[in-house]
């Protein structure tokens, strides 16, 4: 065997270092570059479009993916993807199997040949692919996410060193990636509670303003949501017979998609009341409308009643709602119950409606069930026979005062228990 030359093998040596010094400079060029640019943006799509180019052309890949994991369920969500291959290569998505390994092991992993790869078994993988390079998005020792690069445009095999610098790639850019996702994070928050406070004040310009002015009568009501936005609903409509339609409803669900419904309900209701002389043909309209107007789930309790001024009576039907208290001067009570199912659940539902009369010191409370329900820190419910004895108690109270009566009360028996749902009452007092 002959041996090279001392001088030969000296040049080799420099000519190795040479190269190395120049991988390692290009390295420290391609990442310095890299910073400067994911540096100045906070866009997350700008961030991850700006390191896939890189990392493609630092180990010279054809196609890169970014893969981020959206939560501790290991769910993922493919953000983004840049291609420099031919128009017509398919775009490869992370496999299932590859996150499944990245979650169990946290660090770079590089497939020749997946197809045979052991332990990939029974993998279903795309025939164009012949090698790839993942490496773990990680901050705070969780995993954020993967970058995925495929085949080198060579047709060689990925090195040790594309891993390396791969990895630090990752490393670098981790943190820079979940900083623009928070940031996105905390914009769409913010235009959310600006689209929730438009609501609100939207559903706010819905109710009745004012007080409502009836010779004879005294007449208040007030709704505190649980939310932002609630689900209850009053309204006071005048009819073209110079009487008063009022209505107390409460419909499915909180938040946004409850004040959907009750606007919904609400302009129905109007434009009903407009045609309908008596409250069950009113009503049979009305269901007939939201029930062709929205899905199975939703539907809506409602309490309506018109009031006749002349005569001093009220017409009633009560759609599934809480029974109100109908409070005679003699202190005896009688629960409004006459009408039928809620509204929305069946097309074709029939309601029935009643006549009684409105003497002088009567009093009427219609309610949501956010006041007989309202929980203490124990779990019990503020209930409808404390509610009857509060108002036999405070009955020569103003319409107002009862109302604010019942609040106190209320939250006095909820104590540290937050609000758990809407509530509105409606009280009206014949003088």
């Amino acid at each position: 065997m002959v041996e090279k030359p001392v001088a030969s093998q000296s040049v080799e040596m420099l000519q190795d270092e040479v190269r190395r010094l120049r991988r390692a400079v290009d390295e420290l060029s391609i990442l310095n570059d890299l910073a400067r640019s994911i540096g100045a943006s906070v866009n997350g799509e700008e961030i991850m479009q700006t390191i896939i180019r890189r990392s493609l052309r630092a180990v010279n890949a054809e196609q890169g993916v970014i893969t981020l994991v959206e939560d501790e369920q290991k769910s993922m969500k493919t953000l983004i993807r840049t291609m420099v291959s031919s128009a017509d290569a398919p775009a490869f998505h992370l496999h299932q199997a590859l996150l499944g390994w990245m979650h169990l092991n946290k660090k770079p992993l590089s497939v020749e040949e997946p197809g045979n790869d052991p332990r990939f078994r029974g993998v279903q993988w795309d025939e164009s692919i012949h090698t790839l390079l993942c490496v773990p998005l990680i901050v705070k020792s969780e995993l954020r996410g993967v970058l995925t690069v495929y085949n080198k445009k060579d047709g060689q095999t990925f090195t040790s060193d594309d891993q390396r610098l791969l990895a630090i790639i990752s490393a670098q850019s981790a943190q820079v990636i979940e900083n623009a996702r928070l940031i996105e994070e905390e914009k769409a928050y913010i235009t959310m509670r600006q689209e929730v406070g438009l609501a609100a004040k939207i559903q706010l310009d819905l109710l009745p303003r004012g007080v409502v002015a009836m010779e004879g009568y005294d007449i208040a009501a007030r709704t505190i949501p649980a939310q932002s936005v609630g689900g209850d609903y009053y309204d006071f409509i005048p009819t073209p017979e110079d009487n008063l339609a009022l209505c107390l409803g409460d419909v499915s669900g909180k938040g946004l998609p409850a004040s959907l419904l009750m606007a919904n309900l609400q302009a129905t209701l109007r434009g009903q009341t407009l045609v309908s002389q008596r409250p069950s043909e009113c009503l049979n309209r009305s269901n007939k409308l939201l029930y062709g107007s929205t899905s199975p789930e939703k539907f809506a309790t409602l309490f309506y009643g018109v009031l006749d001024r002349k005569n001093h009576t009220m017409h009633y039907c009560n759609a599934g709602h809480d029974w109100p208290f109908h409070i005679a001067k003699d202190a005896s009570i009688k629960r409004l119950q006459t009408g039928g199912l809620m509204l929305g659940l069946f097309e074709t539902h029939q309601y029935s409606d009643e006549l009684i009369a409105f003497s002088s010191g009567d009093l009427l409370v219609i309610q949501s069930d956010g006041v007989s329900e309202a929980p203490n820190p124990n779990q019990e419910q503020f209930g409808e026979e404390r509610l009857q004895e509060l108002l036999l108690a405070h009955r020569d109270l103003s319409a107002s005062e009862i109302i604010d009566t019942i609040v106190r009360e209320v939250r006095k028996h909820a104590g540290a228990n937050p609000q758990s749902d809407d509530i509105t009452i409606m009280v009206i007092k014949r003088l």
